[in-house]
């Protein structure tokens, strides 16, 4: 069963979406991924809303650009944790997207990730279920230490080559 749902306004936003859920996947976290207008099909968007505490969902991953408003609804209808994703758009860049996720009316928290922050959101989602499953948490902290042992090689490797030659490499 889906721990985590997943849902964009477009395909456009599949290339950010998909981070959250290769971060998922990495850590072993079921979800189910869709694409929902909650302005061009609002029908739709609510029976998903209201339909994912009964699918088992703990979290919802929403992304959206613009007018942002699919993670702020998903808040207002779903009875657990939201999070959403600022798309970066091409007329303000995703600060318009940004200020409508995070400025949510009290009592509607949607937490809110960087503009384009896909793999944070999947992060954030794994914490957040961690916090009720040890295995989990487990291989949250082994992703952990993964990050931190690709940052040690890099600056091995920077110390070995040097500047000049280890930028010539990336």
């Amino acid at each position: 069963m889906a721990k985590v749902g997943i849902v964009m306004g477009s395909d456009s936003d599949m290339p950010i979406m998909s981070k959250a859920a290769d971060i998922l996947e990495e850590l072993g976290i079921d979800y189910e991924m869709t694409i929902i207008s909650a302005h061009r099909e609002p029908d739709v968007f609510f029976e998903y809303a209201k339909s994912a505490e009964s699918k088992g969902f703990k979290v919802i991953i929403a992304g959206a650009g613009k007018a942002a408003h699919l993670p702020g609804m998903c808040a207002a209808i779903f009875p657990m944790p939201v999070i959403g994703i600022p798309m970066k758009t091409s007329d303000l860049g995703g600060v318009d997207s940004l200020y409508s996720i995070v400025q949510m009316p009290s009592g509607i928290p949607v937490a809110t990730v960087a503009i384009n922050g896909g793999a944070n959101a999947g992060i954030l989602a794994a914490k957040i279920l961690a916090t009720s499953d040890s295995e989990l948490l487990d291989r949250l902290k082994a992703y952990a230490e993964k990050l931190k042992n690709q940052v040690v090689e890099k600056a091995e490797k920077l110390d070995e080559l040097g500047y000049k030659e280890y930028m010539k490499q990336m």
